[in-house]
């Protein structure tokens, strides 16, 4: 085939995948799919099929692609190099005379392996090598890895706000009787007698330091954004894991997994997506709130992602596909902040919020013990928040699974 033939035969078997997918639509859903025949595990087979012709018409496609662009470079060097009879290279018709190395390669003395030099001072009974001490010069490059850090994600659902006390408190309803009810004339009205509690959260510090020294904040370019950055991602990290897992015993805010009204399902004998749904009930039915969000640990939502049919079908998705990041419709985050084999469902949107009386905030001193006459810096990095759970009954762990 010619080089455009397998271009055209590339384009035909990728539109054909493209097709597939389109008509399955962003569920995946094969039943919608016309241009295939078949159940659904027959049509995923074909699909498959279809996608390992497109991509062996990819390969013959670069190979035919690769083999014209080395027929261009032959061109090409073959029009711009070639030598001279006196021994000079000519480049772009620009004779280049040959280094001293050149000339020393082509000689008879380098070709019988063999030397006669006679230069004063010099002394060749040691083999110069980087074992003798010769190592090249390698210049450090700017990049630094960092170590491994769980990633973040979970505040992205947290309704946050800001707070000027340092003790959060509001009316909590703790009693509600409806009453109402059908009245005849000149009956006696239903008496509700609502009851409220006052309920308060404690502002609590996150906080971090590190010690640098003069010199290596004055001669390291960049450390000083370094050492910010990193000491804010490990006041964030803190944040998340405690929005999620606090004890609400101070110095720890409240984590939804600790609340003390926290509804609980257990996986026992369901499976896994059905204990889900019982804890997703459960906030419907309990708090009449509706789930904002579920937290899993990564390792939990794996088994979910894998799950599959009798016949061998991934219920969450193909694995060439990136998959739904929901169940029962409710998002999905992915954290290893939540527990692992507990997942966290809740109504965050509408019964949480995180409320900061003051957001990150660095400070420099060179007062602390010799500090001073040492030469070194204290960077203290810190914040104060609260997490409010308006309704603890809107916030169901599932355990178990």
């Amino acid at each position: 085939m010619t080089l455009k033939e397998t271009r055209e035969n590339l384009d035909a078997k990728r539109a054909a995948v493209q097709a597939v997918f389109d008509e399955a639509g962003p569920d995946r859903d094969f039943t919608k799919v016309k241009s295939l025949e078949g159940d659904t595990k027959a049509k995923v087979e074909k699909l498959d099929q279809l996608i390992k012709a497109m991509d062996e018409a990819k390969i013959e496609y670069d190979k035919l692609t690769a083999l014209d662009s080395a027929a261009k470079r032959a061109r090409d060097l073959g029009t711009t190099i070639g030598k001279e009879p006196d021994g000079a290279v000519k480049v772009a018709d620009k004779p280049v005379l040959k280094s001293l190395g050149d000339a020393f390669v082509e000689s008879k003395a380098h070709k019988n392996k063999h030397v006669e030099m006679d230069v004063p001072g010099l002394n060749l009974k040691t083999l110069m090598e980087a074992a003798a001490g010769w190592d090249p010069a390698n210049v450090r490059q700017d990049r630094v890895s960092l170590y491994p850090a769980q990633a973040l994600g979970v505040l992205d659902y947290i309704p946050m706000g800001n707070y000027q006390g340092d003790l959060y408190k509001f009316m909590l309803e703790s009693t509600f009787t409806n009453n109402a009810a059908a009245a005849s004339e000149g009956g006696i009205y239903g008496d509700e007698a609502p009851a409220y509690t006052e309920t308060s959260h404690e502002v609590e510090n996150i906080a971090v330091w590190r010690r640098v020294t003069d010199e290596q904040l004055e001669d390291n370019a960049g450390l000083s954004e370094l050492i910010n950055a990193r000491l804010t991602y490990m006041l964030k990290a803190k944040l998340e894991g405690y929005v999620l897992t606090g004890s609400g015993t101070t110095p720890q805010i409240w984590g939804a997994n600790n609340l003390a009204s926290v509804q609980s399902q257990a996986k026992g004998s369901y499976s896994t997506p059905d204990a889900i749904h019982l804890g997703i009930t459960k906030v419907r039915v309990s708090a009449f709130a509706e789930p904002s969000v579920i937290f899993f640990h990564p390792n939990d939502w794996q088994d979910i992602r894998l799950l599959t049919t009798a016949d061998g079908i991934y219920i969450f998705g193909s694995p060439i596909d990136v998959g739904p990041s929901r169940i029962w419709g409710v998002p999905v985050c992915q954290t290893t902040f939540q527990t692992e084999n507990q997942a966290m469902v809740g109504a965050f949107r509408d019964h949480c919020t995180l409320f900061f009386r003051q957001g990150i905030r660095f400070k420099v001193t060179d007062s602390h013990d010799t500090y001073f006459i040492a030469g070194k810096q204290a960077i203290r990095a810190d914040m104060r928040a609260v997490s409010v759970y308006f309704r603890e009954t809107a916030f169901c762990k599932v355990t178990g699974i």
